[in-house]
């Protein structure tokens, strides 16, 4: 499946807010690029020829090739950002909430593989400025799952030591599926995020009926 399959719909609508439409085909361009190649392999050229554009045409919505990747960078930790606050927020046990965040999560990096390798993998291919907004929005990510894991440590749901370090352990696990999904492989994004809420809600001792 390429980026292109990938944001026809689901997690990937998020690119609907990049217009016009040239600017939006070299967005998905640049992901499937930098996600193929890397960033610092991949030239100007190469998105354009992807896009269907000449590379001058890309120099009219993007300044340099590190805007493109900040700007992919930025849609996509405000998406998954806000997959887990929605999942934080809703009504029902830590127990419930937790398992709800890391599945949503999980299908996300599952379902947008080659965006999530972008944007979770090429933190270190950008400017002072633009890593600071990005580590500032993985502030907030970390924030949000921690916040669940404190409530269910606190209420007893939850058996932990270390939360900070039962947070990034889970953080972690769930980002890592976008390194290895296969679309071809013997699970779906929705089982894997499945599979996924079980084992995190095993590695936290979560307790009672939800669990």
């Amino acid at each position: 499946m390429s980026t292109a399959e990938e944001t026809a719909g689901g997690e990937a609508q998020a690119w609907g807010e990049v217009t016009p439409d040239a600017a939006r085909r070299l967005l998905i361009a640049a992901v499937e690029a930098f996600a193929e190649r890397g960033y610092h392999a991949t030239t100007t050229r190469d998105i354009a020829g992807r896009a269907g554009m000449s590379p001058a045409a890309l120099y009219i919505h993007y300044k340099t090739k590190e805007e493109l990747l900040h700007r992919i960078s930025r849609i996509g930790h405000e998406k998954a950002l806000e997959i887990l606050r929605t999942a934080s927020r809703r009504e029902g046990s830590a127990t419930e909430r937790l398992a709800g965040a890391v599945s949503s999560f999980v299908r996300w990096h599952a379902g947008g593989r080659t965006t999530a390798r972008v944007v979770q993998y090429e933190l270190e291919s950008l400017g002072p400025d633009a890593r600071a907004e990005i580590l500032a929005l993985r502030r907030q990510v970390d924030g949000e799952v921690r916040g669940i894991i404190e409530e269910g440590a606190r209420s007893g749901e939850f058996e932990v030591i270390d939360v900070h370090g039962t947070t990034l352990a889970v953080l972690s696990l769930c980002i890592d599926v976008a390194r290895w999904f296969n679309v071809d492989g013997p699970r779906t994004p929705e089982q894997v995020g499945e599979l996924y809420a079980d084992l995190v809600l095993r590695m936290v001792g979560a307790q009672g009926p939800a669990a």
